[in-house]
């Protein structure tokens, strides 16, 4: 006896919000885009159904991502729930009473600013370091904002933590960054210098490497604009891409 067909209304499925970034978002022409999925659906799931969408098909299966769950990394195997957001994340460009501060700004970073926010009574050494746009005309970063500052946030306590420090503080800029103007400023206090030294360096590192903000190079000439994507690490688990059907 043939088993009665079920009725789509009760095949449960799950909406989620896909945020795009950088080379995708231009790609597709769009920041975000929502998902329909089946119950039981994966990160990996999301990353094939996301290939399936108009442009975006030959950038998912060539640039390597990391994928982001309510701005937490996650792995391929990630079971999704409905009302998730997902972040598809291109490569990027002492402890308790200790002070935090990140902060990421569309407008002129301030070096001065940064380095009063980690003065302290405790501190007999401060290092700063600010990172500048060079060789090319400007250069354009973009974030996703809300994961960048918890990420950056988290990385300064871990400093802080990890070698003693009295006060951490880091502030990246948005938006386009001319030429010798400063995209990133982090500045670390601590009893002693070796800790405030490998504290800085540490936590300008990590922001790098894990903070999923991106940056264009661009370049100005009487004839326009020309722009490019700069290379950069893959933070977290890497997404394997969809594999390619076979008709």
């Amino acid at each position: 006896m043939r088993e009665p067909a079920l009725h789509a209304a009760s095949i449960r499925r799950v909406v989620v919000t896909v945020r795009l970034f950088a080379v995708l978002r231009e790609r597709a022409g769009r920041d975000a885009m929502e998902l329909e999925l089946p119950d039981g659906a994966t990160t990996e799931d999301a990353l094939a159904a996301v290939a399936d969408e108009p442009g975006l098909a030959e950038i998912v299966g060539r640039v390597p991502l990391t994928v982001a769950v309510n701005r937490s990394y996650a792995n391929g195997e990630q079971v999704l729930d409905d009302g998730d957001e997902i972040a598809l994340v291109p490569p990027v460009s002492g402890g308790a009473n200790a002070t935090v501060h990140a902060r990421i700004v569309d407008e002129r970073l301030s070096q001065d600013a940064v380095t009063a926010r980690v003065g302290s009574p405790q501190a007999g050494a401060i290092v700063t370091f600010q990172g500048t746009t060079r060789d090319v005309d400007r250069l354009d970063y973009e974030a996703y904002g809300e994961m960048a500052l918890e990420r950056i946030e988290q990385i300064l306590a871990d400093c802080v933590e990890k070698h003693g420090l009295a006060a951490a503080a880091a502030e990246h800029r948005v938006g386009a960054v001319p030429l010798g103007e400063p995209s990133v400023v982090v500045a670390v206090s601590a009893p002693h210098r070796p800790e405030a030294f490998a504290g800085a360096r540490e936590a300008i590192d990590r922001i790098k490497a894990e903070a999923p903000i991106w940056k264009r190079e661009v370049e100005v000439t009487a004839e326009g604009e020309t722009a490019s994507w700069v290379d950069g690490a893959l933070p977290g688990d890497q997404v394997r891409p969809p594999t390619p059907s076979v008709d």
